[in-house]
């Protein structure tokens, strides 16, 4: 991927490595609201459950790093010029609707740190929170990338970076609230279902940008596409299950399989085209 020398972001929080007092919750009322702000946002609350118990401390402030730290940090650039890059695609494509885009906050983080949605822990992963429209990553997990889904390349983790911010796209085109709306009205495994759509169809907005931005800036090299897909395949709820459970329970999936979170982001990338991301109004995802 070409992103040496893109613009950077002024959008990024550095909390990694940072420490604040202990915010615990005990096993009462604040357990039960760390579980339901979780829940409804559509975060495992175990991870998060875990860092109560143990009283773990986090982070709720960072700084803004600067660029000689940042070229001093490769992989921290690489994400910086990423998201630059996506505020640059959406805020043209908002425009194009007669909206305005609402650039988000990107943290990175070490272990553990506060979001408006609760305690994010890096065993959950990078996720994106609604409430305080912040996407939240530890770079660690990149290693785990590479290592533990044998999905490397900069690529990939530009592909996780897009992903999470077509959250932020949805929850700015009010997408987010009414599927969190509908999730408190069917059962689980209909709530499941409402959550693969929700997450497919961050995943074709991924490819839309990436789509938008190879147009503007040729950012894309040989074996790129490659990359994201083989990284969509490695995440796909079928191929983790198998491999952690050796079965698969496609009523308890809520990202989507390899297979779909693949052709829904060859979707984006193919079209560029926000609105052919619908996967709301087809009956097979």
């Amino acid at each position: 991927m070409r992103w040496r020398g893109g613009r950077r972001s002024s959008n990024i929080e550095d909390r990694r490595g940072s420490r604040a007092a202990p915010r615990l919750l005990g096993g009462g009322i604040g357990t039960i609201v760390l579980v339901l702000v979780a829940m409804y946002f559509g975060v495992d609350p175990t991870p998060l459950l875990q860092g109560v118990q143990t009283g773990q401390s986090a982070s709720t402030s960072g700084t803004r790093p600067s660029a000689e730290e940042l070229e001093n940090d490769p992989l921290a650039d690489m994400v910086s010029v990423v998201i630059a890059d996506t505020e640059d695609v959406w805020r043209e494509l908002f425009s194009k609707q007669g909206r305005q885009y609402q650039e988000p906050v990107l943290v990175m983080f070490t272990g553990a740190t506060r979001s408006a949605c609760g305690l994010g822990q890096a065993a959950m992963g990078p996720f994106y929170c609604p409430a305080d429209k912040k996407a939240y990553i530890d770079l660690s997990f990149y290693d785990q990338m590479r290592t533990r889904y044998r999905a490397p390349g900069d690529f990939a983790q530009a592909y996780v970076i897009a992903h999470e911010i077509g959250h932020h796209v949805q929850n700015l085109l009010g997408i987010s609230g009414k599927v969190q709306s509908m999730k408190q009205r069917v059962s689980q495994a209909e709530g499941n279902a409402l959550s693969v759509r929700l997450e497919l169809q961050a995943d074709c907005l991924a490819g839309v940008w990436a789509h938008h931005a190879d147009k503007a800036r040729n950012i894309l090299e040989a074996g790129d596409v490659d990359e994201a897909l083989n990284a969509a395949s490695a995440i796909g709820d079928d191929t983790l299950q198998r491999q952690s459970r050796g079965t698969v329970v496609p009523e308890s999936f809520t990202h989507g399989t390899s297979a779909q979170r693949q052709r829904w982001f060859r979707t984006g990338l193919r079209t560029g085209n926000p609105d052919g991301c619908d996967t709301f109004s087809i009956d097979q995802v």
